[in-house]
């Protein structure tokens, strides 16, 4: 599969839903990143979404992650964070919010977490 610089997929997994996201995650584009994760939300099984090739990640793009976060948690669902690159590492620091996401190292290890 393959993802444009700047980029969102969803794609199916055996028993989950990942959600890939590329380049920059910013006010341009975040809205786009929100919809896709709540639409995989909606399948009703644990949702991935994988930031190994995010470069840079502004605040509305953490917003749709902790949007996709609080509504998987309302409705009972599993939802982590993928494959987190450096950058996004850094932010989620920065924000103490690497202690509220599930972070997974692989999409596999979603189902076991």
């Amino acid at each position: 599969m393959s993802v444009s610089p700047n980029g969102v997929a969803a794609e199916r997994g055996d028993g989950y839903v990942l959600v890939r996201l590329s380049g920059e995650v910013d006010l341009s584009w975040s809205q786009e990143v929100r919809r896709a994760v709540l639409d995989a939300l909606a399948a009703g099984t644990p949702v991935g979404v994988e930031l190994s090739a995010v470069s840079y990640i502004d605040s509305s793009g953490i917003a749709a992650l902790v949007e996709g976060f609080q509504q998987a948690r309302q409705n009972g669902g599993r939802f982590a964070l993928v494959a987190v690159s450096d950058a996004v590492r850094a932010v989620l620091e920065l924000a103490r919010l690497d202690r509220v996401f599930l972070l997974v190292p692989s999409a596999e290890a979603l189902l076991a977490a």
